[in-house]
């Protein structure tokens, strides 16, 4: 436990801050479940639209240091292979 003044405010702060990362890490995994869903269900335009939003999304988080810009990257290439192979 936090001793000092400064340090029960760090914690509190890194606490929210905790929770605002999550709660962007989840936005970003449903973005990408959405893509998911929309290849499974074979409509490619829609697909292409939904793609858009979500890497909309996902730069926007890389932006903010939340994750990596190489994953972000990876996940947008992925999404992207996906979308093109369909027929």
């Amino acid at each position: 436990m936090a001793n000092t003044a400064s340090a029960r405010k760090r914690a509190r702060q890194s606490e929210q801050q905790r929770q605002h990362n999550t709660s962007l890490r989840s936005e970003l995994r449903t973005a990408v479940k959405n893509v998911r869903k929309a290849i499974e269900a074979g409509d490619k335009s829609a697909a292409q639209g939904v793609y858009i939003n979500a890497v909309s999304t996902i730069d926007s988080i890389a932006d903010k240091n939340i994750i990596h810009k190489n994953k972000a990257a990876r996940h947008k290439s992925r999404l992207s292979a996906a979308i093109k192979s369909m027929a």
